[in-house]
């Protein structure tokens, strides 16, 4: 090979390894191979977050630092995933599963684990309470396709209950999310309607696959593959009414794990799909 051949190949070899394209979204470091499935993300601080995978996974949570390192993980006694699709939180340091997971719209067995602060738990497992609940709008299992409307993928908490979003499947395709609330308490409860969002009719950008809200509790995020949702001046008995502002990341992947890491910094997970994703992010709000 001729020396001017020699540097055309060199300049088209680094030409084809340009960094990865994340978008809008700041890239934190990768997860760990044992967890490509993760769907959803928590955090008691600005050190660590704790993260779970959703059906057919172990019935464990996941510590990783902000670089998507794993430093921790506790296995969770008197659990089941079933289909864990969540992590939600509250200011007394209480960890919540969100074992609603629903594809098929026909469980039964809708569940909400009540764990301790895992950052201050010792050993190898950690205890669960179980919250279990129906949604009373639904009365055949399953119901009829266009009434697909109880899969949920999405919680958060706050003044001691949690908002659950439901997760669109109905064909043809609404853009409908139900928001419901129960009780944090262990217990089984009727989950409470409170309000109706259409986010849009893109199914595959507008169905919730995560949510938080903020410390401050100013700033609802729900994600979609690709897209970020913010609903602010709202009153939570009141979503139907709340006006949401629509963000396109700039980078479409299987996104399905937000929550706040400060008032106005996200954190957001993918998992993997062929070769994207399984991918720690930041995402800094305007």
């Amino acid at each position: 090979m001729s020396k001017f051949s020699a540097i055309l190949a060199l300049v088209f070899l680094q030409g084809c390894a340009q960094k990865p394209y994340y978008g809008d979204l700041t890239y934190l470091g990768k997860l760990p191979s044992k967890l490509s499935e993760v769907s959803g993300i928590a955090t008691f601080d600005q050190s660590r977050a704790w993260v779970l995978e959703d059906n057919g996974n172990k019935d464990i949570i996941y510590a990783i630092n902000l670089e998507g390192k794993l430093v921790k993980e506790f296995k969770v006694k008197h659990a089941k995933n079933n289909d864990w699709e969540d992590l939600a939180k509250d200011k007394k340091g209480n960890l919540y599963i969100g074992d609603f997971g629903n594809n098929d719209n026909d469980r039964k067995n809708l569940t909400i684990y009540k764990l301790p602060n895992p950052n201050q738990e010792k050993g190898s497992s950690i205890p669960a309470e179980k919250i279990e609940f129906y949604y009373p709008q639904q009365k055949e299992f399953p119901p009829s396709k266009k009434e697909l409307l109880f899969d949920a993928e999405a919680f958060f908490h706050w003044n001691d209950h949690l908002y659950i979003f439901t997760k669109d499947r109905s064909r043809p395709y609404l853009g409908k999310t139900l928001v419901y609330k129960v009780p944090d308490k262990k217990g089984t409860y009727e989950a409470r309607l409170i309000g109706t969002l259409n986010l849009c009719n893109e199914q595959h950008h507008c169905s919730v696959t995560g949510a938080d809200i903020s410390k401050d509790g100013k700033t609802l995020a729900l994600l979609g593959y690709g897209y970020l949702y913010l609903i602010r001046d709202f009153e939570l008995e009141h979503l139907s009414f709340a006006k949401i502002s629509r963000t396109y990341l700039k980078h479409e992947t299987q996104m399905e794990s937000i929550c706040f890491l400060d008032d106005s910094t996200l954190l957001i997970a993918d998992e993997q799909s062929q070769t994207k994703g399984r991918n720690l992010y930041s995402y800094k709000l305007d």
